[in-house]
């Protein structure tokens, strides 16, 4: 094993509290500090106010702050105290806020509310926001009234950190102090029902806001348009934009939105319709564009709209050119990408983690891991320390290239630079294990990942059963299954896909099928790769029937066949000698267009003809196959051949061979 023990678990070290005490009488003060000079000892509050603020290190603000105080040359006033908070506040010196607080309490001086939202700002800046709402409930303590501003603050610090049970509480005990919510804090809400998945909720409150006098603005609309847009609703999203005057975000919102749905001619229409409704596009409009025509490896286009870009006098930034760099390696092409790469750089433009990271992936997936390892050094020569996507990147370049010593190498790194492990780093190390055939250390790799803070999700437990299944480790797999509950994890479709795959390739059909039912007892929508697989699986046990049904519920379902599907139909009818019903669904589906025959269909119907009819019918199919540009396999050519030496006993094969020979 070449995982280094003992060093996947970093513990969390919290920056030491600044303890301190204001002393009222100097004659306790352990280190009486030095008579302050005539000049002194008369202290104003700006000149206080002036020092505090303008002190960039906080233990010399501290110590000033003391030292007036306890010397009694200055009584401290809500101004200089706000300072001081402020100060430790920006700090997340928490402890000290604390302490200060207490300590105007004591002196019957009142919090304004600006303090007041300052320290619930610092309390979310600290990721404890549950202590603002603890000190908010606290809050006449320090002579100071709720109001719509602090309320706000607090809610969009619970907001912070998804506290979406504590919210709705709080906005209920708003409107009972007779509060009336104005548009930030309908804002508020919005995001929190949008980043809690309910985007037909925060619809709804739309409508609500509008009935209360509060009329949406623009952020309103734009966090709903990007929600209805996220959850694939973009239509309602395009219906909602055209309520009130479009602006650049609500349009890059929808354009994201299509883009995602691979509707790029939609999103271009709507670039066209900002130009001629007079708004300018910016650069998150061009690159999500971009972005998408790289994704759907169309980098010509995505270089046409780099170039109106342009035109309209917008610069691309590091993004835009970073999504065309991941188009040229989708495309395979290479030298192209490192050519554009070097010249971005030539240029000025400095890269970020995205960047190195998505250059390093596209390595990785055209088998250049000895660059990207290069790319990795480079990165941390010039000051951008890679994180833990980049290093699951590598490791999983590593592991599909099954080089389990370069995966546990990088793993290693990734620890001696105290960048802890993600989840996806985890499953790639899994995924590596089991293509080197180290199937328990995966397993303790696994069970270990929970107590390392870091629980497996559903993808590790699939990337495991995968492995298993792959090398025929069936019940171990199915074992997994029961035991990614008790981790807190849930089967889902992929699960049961491994499953069934693995199954099917042991021939055990029975306990297959009854996956198949346990499938849709738990309400699961089967997916085109299920089909395919269950399709396959019938066709293997020879119910054929069976298959024909299912590929008839499929198509109802709305689940478009794809090339696996018809290549496993007609394999199944010409390997039972159907050959006509072959022919005839091959001849049919081929002309209508839904399907474009493979060189494993016409192999798989060449081979039935060749064992039922006879050779020269099976010419007939390879001169088409030829035709249509398809290149015939070795698997093919060793159909035919087959073919010609079971009949020799005639004379007219001998000059089919010759025919078969040309066409080679």
């Amino acid at each position: 094993m070449y995982l280094k023990e003992g060093r996947s678990l970093l513990l969390k070290v919290h920056k030491p509290s600044r303890p301190f005490v204001l002393n009222t009488n100097p004659i306790l003060n352990s280190n009486p500090k030095p008579q302050m000079e005539p000049s002194q000892a008369f202290l104003k509050e700006y000149d206080v106010l002036q020092r505090l603020r303008h002190e960039h290190h906080i233990a010399s603000a501290l110590e000033y702050f003391r030292s007036i105080s306890n010397s009694r040359a200055f009584k401290h006033t809500p101004l200089t105290y706000e300072a001081m908070i402020v100060k430790l506040g920006s700090q997340c010196e928490m402890d000290g806020v604390q302490y200060l607080l207490n300590q105007m309490k004591l002196e019957g001086l009142g919090c304004s509310e600006e303090l007041f939202i300052s320290v619930i700002n610092s309390y979310r800046r600290a990721g404890l926001a549950e202590q603002a709402l603890k000190m908010f409930y606290r809050i006449r303590e320090f002579g100071c009234k709720p109001t719509v501003k602090i309320y706000n603050h607090l809610l969009d610090a619970l907001l912070s950190e998804n506290r979406f049970q504590m919210i709705n509480p709080i906005y209920s005990n708003m409107k009972k102090d007779g509060m009336e919510p104005n548009v930030y804090t309908y804002n508020i809400l919005l995001k929190a029902l949008c980043k809690n998945d309910r985007a037909d909720g925060a619809h709804k409150l739309l409508v609500e806001m509008s009935k209360k006098g509060c009329s949406p603005d623009a952020v309103s609309y734009t966090t709903v348009v990007s929600a209805l847009c996220r959850v694939g609703k973009v239509e309602e999203a395009r219906e909602l934009a055209v309520r009130f005057d479009p602006i650049v975000p609500v349009y890059n919102a929808v354009i994201n939105g299509v883009c995602k749905e691979c509707k790029i001619e939609e999103a271009l229409e709507l670039l066209v319709e900002m130009v001629d409704k007079g708004i300018d596009p910016n650069v998150i409009t061009y690159s999500t564009i971009i972005n998408s025509l790289s994704d759907m490896r169309n980098v010509e286009s995505a270089l046409a709209v780099l170039a109106q870009m342009f035109v309209r006098g917008c610069s691309p930034n590091i993004h835009t050119f970073t999504s065309l760099i991941k188009g040229y390696f989708l495309e395979g092409r290479v030298h192209e990408a490192l050519g554009l790469w070097k010249r971005i750089i030539r240029e000025g433009f400095v890269p970020n983690i995205i960047a190195y990271t998505s250059l390093i992936h596209g390595l990785c997936s055209n088998g250049k891991i000895g660059d990207a390892v290069s790319v990795l050094h480079e990165m941390e020569r010039n000051g951008c320390p890679p994180n833990a996507t980049t290093y699951s990147t590598l490791i999983d370049g590593f592991a599909k290239a099954g080089n389990l010593v370069g995966a546990s190498e990088t793993w290693n790194n990734m620890m001696n630079h105290g960048c802890r492990p993600n989840v996806i780093a985890y499953t790639c190390m899994v995924d590596v294990l089991c293509r080197n055939f180290m199937f328990h250390q995966a397993q303790c790799l696994v069970e270990n990942m929970t107590a390392e803070g870091c629980p497996p999700n559903t993808v590790t437990f699939n990337t495991f059963i995968k492995g298993l299944c792959g090398d025929g480790k069936v019940d171990w797999a199915v074992k997994m299954l029961d035991k990614m509950e008790k981790h807190g994890c849930f089967p889902n479709i992929t699960t049961y896909n491994e499953l069934l795959d693995g199954l099917f390739k042991v021939n055990r059909f029975e306990e297959a099928f009854g996956l198949v039912k346990e499938i849709q007892e738990r309400g699961m929508e089967l997916n085109l790769v299920t089909y395919n697989t269950i399709l396959n699986g019938f066709c293997q046990a020879g119910m054929t029937k069976d298959g024909m049904q299912l590929f008839g519920k499929m198509l109802v379902g709305g689940t478009k066949p794809d090339a696996i599907t018809y290549n496993i139909i007609i394999y199944a009818y010409c390997k039972q000698g159907r050959i006509s019903t072959a022919t005839q669904i091959f001849n049919s589906i081929g002309a209508a267009k839904e399907w474009q025959p493979d060189v494993i269909a016409y192999t798989s119907l060449l081979s039935g003809i060749c064992n039922s009819i006879g050779l020269d019918e099976a010419m007939v199919y390879l001169h088409k196959m030829i035709r249509e540009g398809i290149c015939p396999s070795i698997g093919t050519w060793n159909v035919l051949v087959r073919c010609f030496f079971s009949t020799l006993g005639q004379l007219e094969p001998i000059y089919i061979l010759d025919d078969i020979l040309r066409n080679a």
